[in-house]
């Protein structure tokens, strides 16, 4: 079950084996977020050691895809939950060219909700790019 604050603001793509895999709903940037599937984890270390292997091994995954698919100049992740208390690891894109570089993208910009052909374009190149790794719903 995903925290209220992520349902509003994200787009449920599909799942890893351990994590779902959501899309923000922010077209400024290519943002991605793992959430792992495991109730009342806020940190890291609070998974089974099992899990902490594969939280890590989806998120190097996702990380390698997004810089290929993308071709990235950078990928940020990052595990905050100052807002969101569930465990949740963004993946963010970045570009030398990006609105926010060489800053964090957090309230730099008015968050761009997708239009239809936008979020459609971004669901197929990360369907290419992850489509041996992960179930994907969309």
């Amino acid at each position: 079950m995903l925290h209220p604050e992520l349902e509003k603001y994200t787009i449920l793509l599909g799942r890893f084996t351990l994590s779902h895999l959501l899309l923000m709903n922010d077209a400024n940037y290519p943002w991605f977020v793992l959430v792992p599937d495991r109730k009342n984890i806020t940190e890291i270390y609070q998974l089974d050691e099992r899990d902490q292997r594969l939280l890590i091994h989806e998120s190097s995954t996702l990380a390698e895809a997004l810089a290929q698919g993308f071709h990235a100049d950078k990928i940020n992740i990052a595990a905050l939950g100052n807002v969101v208390p569930q465990l949740h690891v963004h993946h963010i894109v970045r570009y030398h060219s990006d609105p926010a570089w060489p800053a964090a993208v957090w309230g730099k910009l008015h968050p761009v909700p997708y239009s239809d052909k936008a979020l459609h374009d971004r669901v197929d190149l990360i369907k290419a790019v992850l489509d041996d790794h992960v179930q994907f719903i969309v």
